[in-house]
């Protein structure tokens, strides 16, 4: 059983910046490769980013390549989103989520989920 609570949601203009946290709570989080994943209204639920157990493998979808970065303190039970030149189309809930060992990008494979937190980006 792994607990998630996600936060930094916010309401921020276009090229701004905030920074997304993720806590976890339950078994040990070192465990678990972790991801973010958002879905805007009326759209379906996308992959943003995921992070290795240990941090030193990342992936990102295209569309957020270069903008956003997911890290990782496994020592505060933490993962981060810091996302960058934001752009409208990154208005969105954004899910913090947690799978064993490898990991993967498909959100089924993922089997903890936070509550998410809305990010809405103006222009």
């Amino acid at each position: 059983q792994v607990q998630l609570v996600e936060s930094g949601g916010g309401l921020v203009q276009a090229g701004g910046s905030l920074r997304l946290s993720c806590a976890a709570s339950g078994r040990t989080f070192s465990n678990y490769a972790m991801g973010w994943f958002r879905q805007a209204p009326g759209k379906e639920r996308e992959f943003v980013a995921a992070i290795s157990r240990s941090g030193g493998s990342t992936y990102y979808a295209d569309s957020v390549k270069g903008r956003f970065t997911i890290s990782r303190d496994n020592a505060k039970n933490v993962v981060y989103l810091e996302m960058n030149s934001l752009k409208p189309e990154d208005t969105a809930v954004y899910y913090c989520a947690a799978k064993p060992f490898v990991t993967r990008i498909q959100s089924s494979e993922y089997d903890y989920w936070g509550q998410g937190t809305q990010v809405a980006v103006s222009s």
